[in-house]
């Protein structure tokens, strides 16, 4: 049997759909799997905010578009960057084991966020990064940084800015994780609902591929992207929200952390909750009710 994969054709998105290929042959003996590398929407508008062209869902809607033309028969996705609810006719048939999820520091200079000076440029194009550090470091400046990982390095190499936030997973993937400065705390910025956890996606109709990748699901770590994606979905499903959503599962519970926040940071609404593993999907519930009652509506209002 032959398996294509749909991925995007940057050098983080080739690793991670090369890593699905390398655990897809050597759990299927005789199963050949060839990648199909695509640009997205997302890849292509470097000038200009996502959340203000559609969300990072213009990242996966190529690759959607292959898998529905029978181009490709899955895709892989850094779980940040999909959608809470997926199209009709598409399923998430495996989430894997996750990496590390925190933010991380990139900087040469400055050890901490602590210890950036007033009027600091500091890149990242992420709302829900820029007003966690906005609320901590409000003399700050933040400013937008898009492009892929190698991209946003070389800005930050030629002086652009004083510092930039990624994810710490994408740089370890990359052999990158010596540019770490400081990981950031999830109690200093808590990381995007599934940041750090790659998923993969096919056509609801395609049992054969479920089967193909049911190994591939990791339990723990699905628990707690499932919960997290709960929340963003309850509050409108929105990949450009500034939400923060994070996920612990321990003996069989999940405890939950999620903020919404305001661009500037002035306002935020926060959640901690705990519940059972085995209804991820009702924690998450749980958590997006009490952000609401605790003035997540009204933010998000203000926003959109």
């Amino acid at each position: 049997m032959r398996l294509t994969i749909a991925t995007r054709r940057s050098r983080l998105a080739l690793w991670q759909a090369e890593h699905v290929k390398q655990r897809l042959q050597a759990l299927h003996a005789g199963l050949a799997v060839e990648l199909l590398p695509l640009s997205t929407r997302g890849d292509e508008l470097l000038d200009v905010s996502l959340d203000k062209v559609g969300g990072k869902g213009l990242f996966i809607k190529e690759l959607e578009h292959a898998m529905a033309q029978g181009r490709a028969d899955l895709a892989v996705h850094s779980m940040k960057d999909v959608p809470a609810q997926l199209p009709p006719g598409f399923r998430l048939a495996a989430i894997l084991e996750r990496e590390d999820a925190r933010d991380a520091l990139v900087c040469g200079r400055y050890a901490s966020l602590a210890e950036l000076p007033q009027g600091a440029r500091l890149g990242t194009s992420s709302l829900r990064r820029a007003a966690q550090v906005a609320a901590r470091y409000p003399g700050v400046s933040l400013l937008m940084l898009r492009g892929n990982v190698e991209t946003r390095l070389a800005k930050l190499d030629r002086g652009e800015y004083d510092a930039i936030l990624l994810a710490a997973a994408g740089l370890k993937r990359l052999g990158l994780e010596s540019r770490i400065r400081a990981p950031l705390p999830v109690e200093e910025c808590l990381p995007a609902p599934g940041q750090a956890a790659l998923g993969i996606e096919c056509l609801d109709a395609r049992a054969d591929v479920v089967a193909l990748l049911a190994p591939l699901e990791h339990a723990p770590s699905a628990a707690c992207v499932r919960a997290e994606r709960a929340v963003s979905l309850a509050l409108g499903g929105s990949c450009t929200i500034p939400l923060g959503a994070y996920a612990e599962l321990s003996a069989g519970r999940l405890r939950m952390r999620a903020l919404v926040a305001a661009p500037d940071g002035k306002r935020i609404a926060q959640a901690d909750c705990a519940g059972e593993a085995a209804d991820p999907e009702a924690l998450g519930a749980q958590v997006a009710a009490l952000l609401r009652a605790r003035g997540a509506d009204e933010i998000l209002a203000a926003i959109g």
